[in-house]
């Protein structure tokens, strides 16, 4: 080893894991069970977010268990077949692109997504997204191929004056404008997160929203692509967060994820239209993609009793029900709160956005960090909620909470969230404001 290299140990256990922060020691859990999580020091936290939206049936569930060793026992893997979260966003991106060389249209070569959005960390997603933070170390590998329009985020960005249905007109305008200006006959697809998740704070559309962009889309052949890795798979108290939208048929494309494995696998999947199959088959009849891990036995296995469960135990509309009862919650504990700008989200998929001033909907500066410190709070009392990505408004402003529990929750669980949540913001605040 040359005398200038040194060898750093990153926390205080020396651990050989490369985990995300450096400089920040993981909780160590020894046993997850039900809706909540066990500590090694043997604190007991309510997992009020399923992980990131993940574990939408609970921990331990004994059905999804039996099932997996089940198919250990039987095959275990063969080559072919699920695609990882992420991957599911690369597969997507060219799953439309080869759609359209099977439609003899080798010239569709742009894709349209939004900014504020997420679609995930491998180089396709992520230079398909608009997550600053994320995208600034790789900025010059991301092709020229990718291009972004507004978002639908009313609470910050459509007119004090303006109707729903101004908002949403103008958003399609923009949208069209885009497709001119770069050509109608060269874009592939748009893409958008049909409730946007961690970036911005479970931000639903306004109504007509989503039935004006695919009108766009299909007056110039291009694929509607919809991701619901977070909030789809019965999070919103619907299968599919779309059919909340007043959308005539399904997505071109739909990328589904978090809720379809539970959490007992890790695999996302793509869904797509007869208009897609259809153009392989009367084409070259083969998809050019494939990742080691796709299709894998022991992963549909799971995702196949946990859709099982959820439908069985009625646990999308359980889903629905309680939301309604989480909203009411939040609303009355935080609505009224100086430093509580927004609570938005639908179903058991919820955020609460903090602004330094409720009437003008200014946000603290991005130096100002508090939501690792409710974090913590929560966690002292016995929850843990998801902190939201830094830069809700733009990707450098703004900050927020989101809680996403399983669908299994009960409502004395949810009162204890959402009490503990109040509290814990309390202390931050006033601890700030006695510090300025």
């Amino acid at each position: 080893m040359a005398d200038n290299t040194a060898v750093v140990w990153t926390n205080a256990t020396s651990s050989h894991v490369f985990h995300r922060s450096l400089t920040y020691e993981p909780l160590q859990a020894v046993r997850a069970e039900g809706h909540y999580i066990y500590l090694n020091d043997g604190r007991k936290l309510l997992d009020g977010s399923s992980g990131a939206a993940v574990s939408c049936i609970g921990h331990g569930n004994k059905r999804v268990i039996a099932a997996i060793l089940d198919q250990l026992q039987t095959v275990d893997y063969v080559h072919s077949g699920i695609f990882g979260n992420k991957e599911a966003v690369e597969t997507a991106i060219k799953l439309a692109r080869q759609y359209h060389l099977e439609n003899k249209q080798p010239e569709r070569v742009n894709f349209i997504a939004r900014q504020q959005s997420y679609h995930g960390n491998t180089l396709g997603a992520l230079g398909l997204c608009s997550h600053k933070p994320r995208r600034i170390p790789y900025l010059p590998y991301f092709p020229s191929h990718f291009h972004h329009v507004s978002p639908c985020f009313a609470y910050h960005y459509k007119l004090a004056d303006e109707s729903d249905e101004a908002y949403v007109k103008r958003l399609a305008d923009e949208l069209e404008a885009k497709f001119q200006a770069l050509g109608p006959h060269t874009v592939a697809a748009f893409f958008a997160e049909t409730i946007v998740g961690a970036t911005s704070g479970c931000t639903p559309a306004v109504p007509g929203y989503f039935k004006a962009m695919r009108e766009v889309c299909d007056r110039h052949g291009v694929l509607f692509v919809l991701d619901e890795i977070m909030c789809g798979i019965g999070r919103t108290g619907k299968m599919h967060a779309w059919q909340w939208e007043d959308l005539s048929s399904p997505p071109d494309i739909q990328i589904v994820g978090k809720g379809l494995g539970g959490g007992y696998a890790a695999l996302a999947g793509v869904l797509m239209s007869d208009k897609v199959v259809n153009a392989f088959l009367a084409g070259s009849g083969a998809f050019i993609n494939g990742f080691t891990y796709q299709s894998h036995a022991v992963g549909c296995r799971a995702a196949l009793e946990v859709l099982k469960v959820i439908k069985e135990d009625g646990l999308i509309e359980q889903c629905y029900q309680r939301g309604l009862f989480l909203e009411k919650l939040l609303k009355k504990q935080l609505g009224d709160h100086a430093h509580v700008g927004d609570i938005r989200g639908r179903g058991l998929f919820w955020s609460v956005e903090f602004v330094k001033d409720k009437k003008t909907k200014e946000t603290y500066p991005p130096t100002c960090s508090f939501i690792e410190p409710i974090i913590k709070e929560c966690i002292e009392r016995g929850l843990i909620v998801y902190a939201g990505t830094k830069g809700t408004v733009d990707g450098i402003h703004g900050d927020h909470i989101l809680m996403a529990p399983p669908y299994t929750i009960t409502e004395e669980e949810l009162i204890f969230l959402v009490d503990t949540l109040k509290i814990s913001i309390d202390v931050v605040f006033k601890s700030m404001h006695v510090l300025n």
